[in-house]
């Protein structure tokens, strides 16, 4: 399962997501935790020291290395070098799976430990000071991008994406690669803005949003949120001691937690699961070739030098049974 976290920035979701990593974790499901957020705080929520967490490698850092590696035998790829981050796997790609070890996982994922448990984090990478003026952050998420198009993953399997803040998200098609999106809301209008945002633009997608209340007071702020979100919203979650003492440094067992934020986390895993069933692959591929088409169109091409529509392998499916990875 492919699960974003979006909101607005302050909104709480780099939180959430963390919180909802570790209830996987305690409950012995395979994650991958990917911090594709602008602000890289993932690391730290999941209790990684400061100096660690800013050690982590950057994917972006790695990009030649995944595409040779997702390239695999496809003969419709010449060389990494006309990949980019919409290209769609195809006969001879090699595919990532949850578990497992690749050459991607070894440049790219660190173990955190969670209490008696760990989960794999992977980072996009900060924006840094040689990239200002001569770069935009997509060009960073565009590893992120890539993986998941090659990625074949089944029930109790997640993969959980911290996503930039806001609709950033929309700059690419990567807002498709998920099986459900919880977006972090908080009960003002700001809040509400970025989920009407969103809504509006992943309407004709088919994308599955369920929106999570944060930082609800009251049953005052609660009314809010279901007169301005509707049917969408999934839970509220309230104050937490064992977050604020986590934010300072110092959080306690995760099994601490307190019981009704714990049982906001099992609605959300309850309803992640509950997305598998509407899984569709056939048109999960034929989105990820729409938005490649698009940008080989509008900046690819260009690019490259190369007609980069001649990738799409108009045969190939991606789905859950597919062909293991290849040896490197």
């Amino acid at each position: 399962m492919k699960i974003a976290f979006v909101g607005k920035g302050g909104s709480g979701k780099t939180t959430l997501s963390s919180l909802f990593i570790r209830h996987l974790a305690a409950a012995r499901v395979p994650v991958i935790a990917v911090d594709a957020d602008i602000n890289q705080h993932l690391g730290a929520a999941l209790g990684l020291a400061e100096k660690d967490a800013a050690a982590l490698p950057a994917m972006g850092a790695h990009l030649p290395l995944i595409k040779n590696y997702l390239r695999g035998s496809n003969p419709r790829i010449p060389s990494a070098e006309t990949m980019i981050k919409t290209t769609p796997p195809g006969e001879g790609s090699r595919l990532l799976r949850v578990g497992g070890r690749n050459p991607v996982y070894d440049a790219c994922a660190r173990t955190v430990p969670l209490d008696d448990t760990s989960v794999q984090l992977m980072a996009t990478g900060p924006f840094t000071e040689s990239d200002l003026g001569v770069a935009c952050y997509h060009s960073k998420v565009g590893a992120v991008e890539l993986c998941l198009n090659h990625l074949v993953d089944g029930r109790e399997e997640y993969v959980v994406v911290d996503m930039t803040a806001g609709s950033d998200s929309f700059a690419s098609g990567m807002f498709t690669r998920f099986d459900l999106t919880f977006l972090v809301a908080e009960p003002t209008r700001k809040g509400i803005a970025v989920y009407r945002q969103y809504k509006e633009y992943a309407r004709d997608f088919g994308i599955t949003l369920k929106v999570v209340g944060n930082k609800v007071q009251g049953p005052d702020d609660l009314a809010f949120l279901r007169a301005e979100v509707g049917d969408d919203l999934l839970v509220t979650v309230g104050y937490s001691d064992w977050v604020r003492a986590m934010e300072k440094g110092r959080p306690a067992r995760f099994a601490d937690l307190e019981e009704t934020n714990r049982r906001a986390l099992e609605t959300l895993h309850t309803t992640a699961d509950a997305a598998y069933e509407r899984r569709d692959w056939e048109r999960y591929t034929r989105q990820m070739v729409h938005f490649h088409l698009k940008n080989a169109e509008s900046w690819g091409n260009a690019k490259t030098g190369a007609d980069l529509a001649a990738q799409v392998d108009p045969a190939f499916v991606l789905f859950e049974g597919a062909a293991a990875p290849q040896p490197a």
